[in-house]
């Protein structure tokens, strides 16, 4: 029986670096911002239904990011069209990803995992955390980034205290060895159950 662990945290709170450590790991890791952005690319499945949605949105058969959230900006209707294309296709994906893995633990790294009320289908969840003061720093300094675009992705999130209440297992990325020895110990922790309740 393959564990399923769902990943997830708001952005600038580092978790890619945490899912990079459970990869390094060689724990198979499915990413839904990886899944989207195959269906964004040539040949993706989603590039066509929203070409059709909003032709200015892609260019030279891909999907133009820029141009999705100029979009979304100035049509209060565009996420929710976007989201009813995109979601059912990361949704297929993630399925395909969970019927060919063959592993006693997997890592599912969904962004928005409690904001979809999506915790019921894992086995435990992993909330990537740190201080507003260190979250702010990292996505402002991020190029490009500007304060209102923060602001408007944070708007979309749910605020970091009430997933901490949400979530089985809290890890707060405030340096790189106390995250790695954290997820080490996690992996050990997850697998010695699996072990004892087969025992």
């Amino acid at each position: 029986m393959t564990f399923r662990l769902g990943l997830t945290g708001s952005i600038g709170m580092g978790k890619s670096t945490t899912a990079a450590m459970f990869a390094a790991a060689n724990v198979p890791l499915w990413d839904a911002d990886a899944c989207v952005h195959r269906l964004y690319d040539k040949g993706g499945e989603a590039v066509a239904p929203l070409s059709k949605l909003c032709p200015q949105a892609t260019k030279s058969g891909v999907v133009d990011r820029t141009a999705l959230k100029e979009w979304i900006g100035a049509d209060a209707t565009a996420l929710r069209q976007i989201e009813a294309v995109v979601h059912p296709m990361v949704a297929a994906d993630r399925a395909a990803f969970l019927l060919t893995t063959k592993a006693d633990l997997v890592v599912l790294d969904i962004p928005l995992l409690f904001e979809n009320d999506s915790a019921s289908e894992f086995d435990a969840t992993l909330l990537v955390t740190a201080p507003a003061e260190i979250q702010r720093s990292r996505v402002l300094n991020r190029p490009g980034m500007t304060v209102e675009q923060f602001n408007r992705i944070l708007a979309r999130q749910m605020p970091d205290g009430q997933k901490r209440g949400l979530a089985t297992h809290i890890v707060e990325t405030l340096d790189l060895v106390s995250t790695q020895a954290y997820v080490s110990a996690l992996i050990t922790h997850i697998r010695g159950r699996d072990a004892r309740n087969r025992s």
